[in-house]
């Protein structure tokens, strides 16, 4: 049995929890909290801390900010939002629970994705965010491990994701093939137990686009560009 604690709140975490406690854990909590405040996303752990005594897995996938998928405008107020939400409160969270990591030899898991790898048009300041992510955890991992911490991190590196939000603001500016969240979230978690270093998804038709970017990176941007509707974007 274990006990299991979700940030960010509101209904849709209720429903999580209460599924949570469908499937033998013998506790689920969460808690309301603006990722866009970095003492909000303090305060997760602290009643993380004060509910469960310790943790286990910390597990990075929120997403928010004030951007759009659309031409870059010049909002600084959307970078900023977008930085704070995706990359700050990711530390913020990482930091406030290293102690509870650390004793219990835990695991760090990192929702990325193919933008943080690849600089992707139209969704800038979500793209610096996730490329942000990409550096920070792959230097703490290597850290962690120079400094003999058993304390793993996981990142997985995603494509288009069937999810609500993602066919919501993507699902009519891009021709690619969503794929499925179920079998995306049992691979991350499948990575994160396993405490291996990376997962990517869809693996077969991203890692070969991830290789190939290295030696012919100008080809494959113009490859993938071929997937926008730019007449649903522009």
């Amino acid at each position: 049995m274990v006990s299991i604690y979700l940030e960010a709140g509101g209904v849709e975490k209720r429903l999580v929890a209460q599924k949570c406690l469908e499937l033998g854990a013998s506790s689920a909590r969460h808690v309301v909290s603006d990722m866009n405040n970095l003492t909000s996303a303090q305060n997760v752990i602290e009643e993380t801390r004060n509910k469960l005594g310790g943790l286990d897995y910390l597990v990075l996938n929120h997403v928010g900010g004030s951007g759009r998928f659309g031409p870059f405008q010049g909002d600084m107020a959307a970078v900023t939002s977008s930085m704070t939400v995706n990359f700050l409160s990711y530390v913020q969270l990482t930091v406030s629970a290293m102690t509870m990591l650390q004793e219990s030899q835990g695991s760090i898991v990192v929702i990325s994705s193919m933008s943080g790898r690849i600089g992707s048009p139209f969704t800038l300041a979500y793209s610096a965010a996730k490329f942000a992510l990409e550096g920070f955890y792959s230097s703490l991992r290597r850290e962690l491990r120079l400094r003999e911490i058993s304390l793993s991190v996981t990142v997985a590196v995603l494509g288009y994701i069937d999810t609500d939000n993602a066919l919501k603001i993507i699902g009519d500016k891009i021709t690619m093939q969503a794929s499925p969240k179920e079998e995306c979230a049992r691979e991350v978690v499948r990575a994160g137990v396993l405490r291996h270093r990376e997962v990517v998804y869809p693996y077969w038709s991203l890692k070969p686009v991830l290789l190939l970017k290295e030696w012919m990176p100008g080809l494959i941007e113009r490859l993938l560009d071929k997937f926008l509707v730019l007449e649903n974007i522009l």
